[in-house]
């Protein structure tokens, strides 16, 4: 049986790093993860067969080529996933989906022919026995959660490394908390599962086999689910595996509860992690009251973002605006958070329900869903009618994007996080030829020709002089900041 993998594009989106990616020539940010573990669930000597459509077009002769297509997908990569369903129906090339686009919408795709839900290592082997005995139902789904010390290693052989910035492992699935709007723990549930160490060590070995030096993401939705298994087992396995390398950057998702703990913050950034998002949401404590966020509540949260800048760990971080509990005053509230706080990649969005989430629940019941949710952090859009109301929402919003992405007040965030920021002695920031090409194209495009460029300049001079070791990462901001203000004109915010 011979299977195409097909993974849909990306839009330009805040994290598609799209126009920061030109600068590397690369891409996209991010392989298809979870295409290249079901991949490796498929029988061995069935011939598969990876698009991605961030790197390469879906061509009429791999949909020839195929007897099978499995698509995956989030809720950002819906129009292209139409796209590509629409296509192999017409070659009659049967297709079966599967992800968190088709797990909360499956109902939307009248073309696929056969879906896969929820965790593939419960749902794949069911279909693929029925599919052998000429029987295949269409829905595959369940209610349980596997165990993810028996899913296999990724498929790495599907993929074309030179198109990617970083690549990514999973270490856990869970999360302990529950935020109404985060569909985390309707996809994975509230107890944290783990791979072994011993799988991840694997999963790493084989990147680095493989020729694999630059960043890994680890996709877990919350790293830090459970501290003690982190400190007495994964991170003493990575610190020994990072000896004697050339060191493998990390990067993950954090609660923001990581910053009460020093030793694990050091534990982290000796096995080499050096960033962690975390989700803010708001400096507004009913707001956070409101949401369930429970573990940003009652703290000083700038102090937090800065106790893990002081470690070592650049701090991205998610901002909501539209709770219920918002007035007009939340829009300069986070403006003056985000810029205090030093957070240079920092992602604002308006409130959305995504399907699953107690948030969407609660605004059916009420009666104030619009629409789908379209899985875009940055595009202006929401698919609940907003208690201040639409239009303050949007006025306020778009203003809030005007400011927080301009040069000058970005510049201005990336220096106060530059100034702060304690880079571990042991670190080094590589220094390649890609990252030599990306600074000459950033020294033409952003210095001499963007109208930032005065910016551009002013904090080069001052980390050049001040912070010569953060050179580097001085450049990498001035990258992102490209992409994101292009981003905020396509969404029509600037």
């Amino acid at each position: 049986m011979k299977i195409l993998l097909i993974y849909p594009e990306y839009p330009e989106t805040f994290w598609s790093f799209k126009h920061a990616l030109k600068f590397i020539r690369k891409g996209a940010a991010l392989p298809p993860l979870g295409l290249l573990t079901v991949g490796a669930m498929l029988p061995r000597d069935w011939p598969l067969k990876l698009v991605d459509m961030n790197v390469t077009r879906l061509s009429d002769k791999d949909i020839g080529w195929a007897d099978f297509a499995f698509i995956s997908a989030m809720s950002v990569q819906r129009a292209s996933a139409l796209e590509a369903i629409s296509r192999c129906k017409k070659a009659g090339l049967k297709v079966v989906a599967g992800g968190p686009l088709f797990t909360g919408e499956y109902d939307q795709f009248e073309d696929v022919d056969h879906f896969v839900l929820n965790e593939a290592e419960l749902t794949l082997a069911p279909f693929l026995a029925d599919l052998e005995k000429g029987c295949a139902g269409r829905i595959y789904k369940t209610t349980g959660f596997c165990d993810i010390q028996t899913t296999p290693a990724p498929r790495w052989d599907l993929l074309d490394f030179k198109h990617y910035a970083s690549m990514s492992i999973q270490f856990s699935r869970g999360c302990p908390f529950n935020c109404e709007f985060c569909n985390v723990t309707a996809l994975f549930g509230h107890r944290p599962r783990f791979k072994t160490s011993g799988q991840i060590i694997t999963e790493l070995d084989g990147l680095y086999d493989k020729g694999w030096r630059g960043q890994v993401f680890f996709v877990d939705d919350n790293f830090i689910g459970d501290k003690v298994f982190l400190k007495t087992d994964l991170l003493p396995a990575l610190i020994r595996w990072q000896k004697g390398r050339k060191i493998i950057p990390f990067n993950t998702e954090a609660s923001i509860n990581l910053a009460d703990d020093r030793e694990l913050m050091d534990m982290m950034v000796k096995a080499g992690f050096d960033t962690v998002f975390v989700g803010i949401e708001t400096p507004d404590e009913k707001g956070l009251a409101e949401c369930n966020k429970q573990q940003n509540r009652n703290r000083d949260m700038i102090e937090s973002i800065k106790s893990m800048q002081r470690a070592g760990l650049q701090v991205q971080g998610g901002f909501i605006v539209g709770f219920d509990s918002d007035t007009p005053s939340i829009f300069q509230r986070q403006i003056e958070f985000i810029q205090r706080s030093g957070i240079v990649t920092a992602m604002v969005g308006m409130l959305n329900a995504p399907p699953g989430t107690r948030l969407y629940e609660r605004m059916r019941n009420e009666g104030r869903l619009i629409g789908l949710f379209s899985g875009d952090n940055v595009d202006g859009k929401t698919n609940i009618i907003p208690r201040m109301g639409i239009d303050a929402l949007k006025d306020g919003y778009g203003k809030m994007i005007q400011y927080l992405y301009s040069p000058k007040q970005y510049y201005k965030r990336a220096k106060t996080f530059l100034r702060e920021y304690e880079m571990p002695k042991t670190r080094r920031v590589p220094v390649d030829f890609q990252r030599i090409i990306a600074a000459f194209r950033s020294i033409i495009r952003l210095g001499f020709l963007g109208r930032e460029r005065y910016q551009y300049w002013k904090i080069l001079s001052w980390t050049f002089f001040r912070r010569p070791r953060l050179v580097p990462m001085a450049i990498t901001f001035a990258i992102y900041g490209h992409h994101f203000r292009k981003v905020a004109k396509l969404s029509s915010i600037e």
